[in-house]
């Protein structure tokens, strides 16, 4: 891989956030708390959660799961500057979304129909995708909450709906093709 002109990192440790502010990529420092950061941080832990699930495929799966998390970053860099697009910043845009939809149907396509709704488990691949899809599903929960408060560019929530659309896809394939999904049992819980 080639250097990256848009990044560079010399000083890890600035101190800059030890009052519980953080820098905007705007330049505007807000709280650590603010809405806008707890969305920053959730979409983090879902790309984290699918780095999890990374250790568990190979071949297509994982580098398909490369590409999402690179577009995560790309979606946490709109993030990072407020705003709903229109300007020169990196923005996600409708291909992002496009991508992950085409990705789900071609999965899909050679998936079982579903009988009943499935429970988060059966192999360790899939189980990972789970809770990758439903830390996936959080970040899309703080997405919505920002933009109830501030502009945010709309394919962003697009991308994280169907993020977690493709994680539950792919969760069945890991599981031998549906063959090994734990179905839910209406009624038997304990």
């Amino acid at each position: 891989m080639g250097e990256n002109a848009l990044v560079k990192l010399d000083v890890i440790t600035t101190r800059g956030g030890d009052g519980g502010e953080t820098s905007l990529g705007d330049g505007a420092r807000v709280r650590k708390d603010a809405p806008r950061i707890e969305a920053i941080g959730a979409v983090d832990e879902a790309n984290a959660a699918i780095g999890m699930l990374r250790l568990h495929t190979e071949g297509a799966d994982d580098a398909l799961l490369a590409r999402v998390q690179n577009g995560l970053f790309d979606l946490g860099a709109d993030l990072c500057v407020p705003g709903q697009g229109g300007d020169a910043r990196l923005r996600l845009g409708a291909g992002h979304v496009a991508a992950l939809d085409s990705a789900t149907a071609t999965i899909n396509e050679g998936l079982p129909p579903l009988t009943s709704f499935v429970l988060p488990g059966g192999t360790p691949a899939a189980a990972a995708a789970h809770l990758a899809r439903t830390v996936a599903r959080r970040a899309e929960r703080a997405v919505v909450h920002l933009a109830a408060e501030e502009p945010v560019n709309p394919e962003v929530v697009r991308y994280l709906n169907r993020l977690s659309d493709l994680l539950f896809v792919l969760s069945r394939r890991l599981n031998g093709g549906g063959a090994g999904d734990v179905l839910w049992t209406p009624g038997s819980g304990a």
